[in-house]
């Protein structure tokens, strides 16, 4: 019994290291993948800021600012939801962050009595939405943990057709803000129509004349309004493109902080078994030990009564043989 007790706990135990070895390894590669996402995303700032800036510099020199993606709408009808979460699992709580971000939003909207559309990135958000009947117009997979700005590009022009094409009247992005190796938030931005604050101002609108502060002053080879209508798109573009670039920073992370909580898990989970395996050890060698020492004992109990009986029929023969010599005829 305690012998295959002994072999079972010996299985359980390489099982659980070799489940270690697998984690240590994720956790490793996700660690090394933080590095190079977390260099993608501090690279894609100044992109961001410097298309706002042309943006605000367009708008002040004169370019007008009656785009349709700038257009809020009257009545919200149908709301569109841009969700960004992972391909694959094994990162913790990263992706039931993200949908439970979303649900909430989808709540939002059918209490204001309007419709909802779900644009998902990731197989786990499509996965999610799609087994529990959600409305999904589109989904894009294969690449949450290394987005490209083609990517970007393929869910901007999307959006920003239907937009205006007035198939949705507001678009959010919904995904998980990177701030550090061990911190990130799950965000939702508002994404179209484009704040009018966000393109207002800048370098090229004209200086107050009471400040001493001197202002550039702009030439447009064509003018603002056609160079704005080119560039609102690109900039729509930049601001996914950046929610990819953290989403995906956040995802290694997450991944990360998972793998090393399973290492630790499985180490303690050896330390135990080991623990059990060598009591189980200890009490078969104890009662082997017992059941040496008993059957000792008996055997040495059985030495003494075979001696017992040998003396009790020597001094029987021995009383009989001189009770037969009395009994001779000499005597």
């Amino acid at each position: 019994m305690a012998g295959g007790q002994e072999r079972i706990l010996k299985r359980r135990i390489s099982s659980v290291r070799s489940t270690k070895k697998i984690t240590r390894a994720m956790e490793l590669i996700a660690g090394s993948r933080i590095v190079k996402a977390q260099a993608a995303v501090k690279g894609a700032h100044p992109y961001s800021e410097l298309i706002s800036k042309v943006v605000a510099d367009l708008a002040a020199g004169g370019g007008s600012i009656n785009s349709p993606i700038l257009k809020p709408r009257e009545r919200v009808k149908r709301s569109a939801h841009i969700v960004i979460a992972a391909d694959r699992g094994l990162c913790g709580a990263y992706n039931s962050s993200v949908v439970r971000a979303a649900e909430g939003s989808i709540l939002e909207d059918e209490e204001i009595g309007a419709e909802y559309a779900l644009i998902l990135v990731g197989r786990k958000a499509e996965g999610y939405f799609r087994y529990r009947d959600f409305r999904i117009d589109n989904a894009f997979t294969g690449f949450s943990d290394q987005p490209s700005y083609e990517d970007a590009r393929a869910i901007g022009q999307l959006v920003s057709e239907r937009f205006i094409n007035e198939e949705y009247d507001k678009v959010e992005l919904i995904y998980t803000r990177f701030i550090s190796a061990g911190k990130q938030e799950v965000v939702r931005r508002p994404l179209l129509p484009l704040e009018r604050e966000v393109i207002s101002g800048g370098d090229g609108k004209p200086g107050d004349e009471s400040s001493n502060s001197a202002t550039a002053s702009y030439e447009f080879e064509s003018s603002p309004e056609a160079l704005l209508a080119e560039i609102l798109p690109k900039y729509i573009e930049a601001r996914i493109f950046a929610a990819l670039l953290n989403a995906g920073a956040s995802e290694h992370a997450a991944r990360q902080r998972a793998m090393k909580a399973a290492t630790d898990n499985a180490e303690e989970l050896i330390k135990e078994l080991s623990r059990v395996m060598n009591r189980a050890r200890q009490d078969a060698i104890t009662t082997e030990i017992m059941e040496i020492v008993g059957g000792a004992e008996a055997l040495s109990s059985s030495d003494a009564d075979a001696d017992e009986d040998s003396a009790a029929r020597a001094i029987a023969f021995e009383r009989d043989y001189l009770e037969h010599q009395g009994a001779g005829p000499d005597n």
